[in-house]
């Protein structure tokens, strides 16, 4: 499953940066979305950043994608309120 993630921008090029998320550290392509400053979110969606976002948003994703993983490894119990806030 391909899935658009959450990552901080730790080193901005004018192409390319190095990113931090979930995944750990990577490099992204920024020719989409232009050069972002450093302690910038950005949505990386197969190696290239597709949309600036602001933290309270990237929390929100992150959260979504733990629930993802929860509901997919079988927890019982999931508290969809915690990953998925407002929505239930």
């Amino acid at each position: 499953m391909c899935i658009g993630v959450p990552v901080q921008i730790v080193e901005s090029g004018e192409f390319m940066a190095t990113c931090l998320g979930r995944n750990g550290e990577e490099q992204v392509n920024m020719m989409l979305i232009g050069p972002q400053p450093e302690g910038s979110w950005v949505l990386n969606f197969l190696g290239s950043a597709r949309e600036v976002l602001t933290e309270q948003d990237a929390i929100n994703i992150n959260k979504a994608l733990d629930g993802l993983s929860a509901i997919m490894s079988g927890e019982a119990d999931i508290d969809i309120e915690h990953y998925f806030p407002g929505v239930a």
